[in-house]
Order: C-alpha cells, then sequence, then structure tokens
C-alpha cells in the first residue's frame, strides 16, 4: 500500500489523544494528507461496539466475548476505514490498534498469546502499523490524569494492577519488536513528548515521500 500506518499506544491517560492531534498538525504542515482514527472505533459500526465495551454497566462481561468484539471492530475499522485510506496514499494516525489488544485482552485478561495472534491475522487482514509509539507513564499517574477529565469507563475502572500488567506488557512489546515500537517517556512535558514522537515519525515519512497523497496547494 501506498500509505504510511502509525499507531500511538500507552496505558490510560498517557497522552495518546492529546500527542495524536500535534503528530497530525505536524504532518499536515508539511503538507501531507493525515487521516487520524482511534480503536475500538472509528467507523459507526466499530464506535457502537466501542460503547457495549466501554459502558460500566457491562461488568459482566467475559473476557473472551470483550477480546471478540474488539477484533470485530477492528474488522470493520480495517476494511471500512483503515485499508482504503493506506491504498489512497495517506498517512493514517490511530490511537490505539492491536497492541492495545495484546496488552490489555492479553495480559490483562490472560488470555493466551496465541489465541490474540490468531484473532489479530483475521481481523486486520494483514494490516500492520509501518510505526508503533508507546508512551510510556506510571498507570498510577495515568488514572489520576483520567479521574480529573472525566469518570472512568469499564476498562479504566480495572484495579490499578491490571493497568500495570498492561504497561509491562507495552514494554515488553517493544522488546520484543524492536524495529517497529518504540517507547517514548510520557512524564516529560507535551512539548518535549511532540518532539521525540517527530523525531520518530519524519525519517519514515521521508523514505515514503513519493508514494503519499500530498494535499493540493
Amino acid at each position: 500500500m501506498n500509505g504510511l500506518f502509525i499507531t500511538l499506544e500507552g496505558v490510560e491517560g498517557s497522552g495518546k489523544t492529546t500527542q495524536l492531534s500535534r503528530l497530525k498538525k505536524h504532518l499536515e504542515s508539511t503538507g501531507h494528507r493525515i487521516v487520524v482514527t482511534r480503536e475500538p472505533g472509528g467507523t459507526p459500526i466499530s464506535e457502537a461496539i466501542r460503547d457495549i465495551l466501554l459502558d460500566p454497566t457491562n461488568g459482566a462481561m467475559h473476557p473472551m466475548t470483550e477480546l471478540l468484539l474488539y477484533e470485530a471492530a477492528r474488522a470493520q475499522h480495517v476494511a471500512e476505514h483503515i485499508r482504503p485510506a493506506l491504498e489512497s496514499g495517506a498517512i493514517v494516525l490511530s490511537d490505539r490498534y492491536t497492541d492495545s489488544t495484546t496488552a490489555y485482552q492479553g495480559a490483562g485478561r490472560s488470555i493466551s498469546p496465541e489465541t490474540v495472534g490468531q484473532l489479530h491475522q483475521i481481523a486486520t487482514q494483514g494490516v500492520w502499523p509501518d510505526l508503533t509509539i508507546v508512551i510510556d507513564l506510571d498507570p498510577t499517574e495515568g488514572l489520576r490524569r483520567r479521574a480529573d477529565d472525566h469518570a472512568h469507563d469499564r476498562i479504566e475502572s480495572e484495579p490499578v494492577d491490571f493497568h500495570r500488567q498492561v504497561r509491562t506488557a507495552f514494554l515488553a512489546l517493544a522488546e520484543i519488536e524492536s524495529e517497529r515500537i518504540k517507547v517514548v517517556d510520557g512524564s516529560m512535558s507535551p512539548d518535549e513528548i511532540a518532539g521525540h514522537i517527530a523525531a520518530l515519525v519524519d525519517p519514515l515519512v521521508e523514505q515514503k515521500r513519493g508514494q503519499l497523497d500530498r494535499t493540493p496547494e
């Protein structure tokens, strides 16, 4: 595909959404066409599944049901939104993707890596990120930040030990896939984080410059 697929990951409150917005503005300033999306979500069907997944009243949800719903939302997201954007030469920026499912449902819910991996293969239809940036932050600080913004959703309401397992899983993935996954210290200032992310993204954009779609002058 002609486009470039970049995902941002991290624990709750790590600042992904803020940094995604800043990265979008940075890349648009260089003339590239940017598509911003999120998981779960990104399409009407996937957003409806998101509402089910994050609703605190659905506390009885079985871990396998949760995993299957995340992957169902992803399958629709990829088919309807991500793949077409990449095929058209856009830079796609996503707030979460497969690594979140590996960390939250795999490590957090103790579902086997084999099961999670098999479902990833089905749901992604072969669409994998070119670059993943994990914004690393102590979960206690992240949850405190989220509590300042709004009431916790079903996932945010999990005990802090759950979120610590998720953080450990993200860092382990970064060690295993060090070429694709890069870790940025989330305790830095937003400006410092944005600078580190731009330094990771810009060389990759330059490598694919001839294939990427640009906005009209």
